[in-house]
């Protein structure tokens, strides 16, 4: 009797600190999200304010109108329709070339046996010790020797020269595939390039949707390359369009955070659609379930 009831005692005991510990963390969590999503919020509202309530003190939170024909006049602007259009062109071609250029490399890496592969490998993964911004005046000065500034050509091509981190990303994704595949492929006669498109670009289709779903955030939010490379208004991407709002003055800022949001909302709803893969595609272990 007595045991029954100091089992019980420490069965309740138990339950209480792990009702606790899961309250804790669960406050955590909710102040974290709180906290990422505050600016989010704090965009979403001053998009829907009017010039005057934006400047006022104290800032309000929550708009006192609803002011959605911010989105329509900040739209009308200027051409963002065309600016949108050059951006997608831009995100989806470099895209492709990452997707594409980059399992190539990393399926080299990962199932092609070759003096030196390790040696090699890592020299590739140095490279992203590197800051870009070391590369950025060597970078403009090939392009602009080549006659490609103010074209569309140094935004895309360095995509098709691979990157250290995407292919990291998807070698160690393909080295959990077995290699009982690719023997048996290659008793059948396929060639490495044939097994690539056949067998491991559709088993590694969730790290291929997460490499694609980097390479098009990247792109489609990229600032410093179109200003670098762009000159003509009409091959500008959105983000330089942004600048349209912030005059000598002052800062349209009630236009500026309307575009903002629309501009963000591709992404968001990509990343909605598309999280399953980005989960099972950042667990190298379920290189199988592709």
């Amino acid at each position: 009797m007595i045991k029954a009831e100091s089992d019980l005692k420490f069965h309740q005991t138990k339950s209480f600190q792990e009702r606790t510990k899961k309250t804790i963390t669960l406050a955590f969590l909710l102040l974290g999200s709180i906290l990422l999503l505050m600016p989010l919020w704090w965009m979403i509202s001053t998009s829907l304010k009017s010039p005057e309530e934006i400047m006022q003190h104290p800032p309000t939170f929550i708009p006192e109108s609803f002011r959605f024909s911010n989105y329509i006049e900040a739209w009308q602007t200027g051409p963002f329709a065309r600016w949108g259009l050059n951006t997608l062109f831009i995100a989806i071609v470099t895209t492709i070339g990452s997707v594409l250029v980059n399992s190539y490399v990393a399926y080299g890496f990962a199932k092609i046996h070759f003096k030196g592969r390790n040696t090699l490998f890592v020299i590739v993964l140095a490279t992203m010790l590197i800051p870009s911004f070391v590369t950025l005046v060597p970078q403009y000065m090939l392009f602009s020797k080549l006659g490609w500034v103010n074209t569309y050509l140094p935004l895309i091509i360095p995509a098709f020269a691979g990157s250290a981190f995407y292919i990291f990303l998807l070698r160690q994704f393909m080295m959990t595939i077995p290699d009982e595949y690719i023997e048996a492929a290659r008793m059948d006669g396929a060639s490495h390039l044939r097994i690539w498109w056949h067998i491991m670009l559709p088993l590694t289709k969730p790290a291929l949707i997460t490499v694609a779903l980097f390479s098009f955030n990247a792109a489609w939010n990229d600032l410093l390359s179109p200003l670098l490379y762009l000159n003509d208004e009409n091959l500008y991407t959105l983000q330089l369009g942004l600048q349209t709002f912030k005059g000598s003055v002052q800062v349209q800022w009630h236009y500026l955070m309307s575009m903002s949001v629309m501009i963000l909302l591709p992404t968001v709803i990509l990343f909605f659609f598309f999280q399953r893969y980005f989960m099972e595609g950042t667990n190298v272990s379920s290189g199988t379930k592709g």
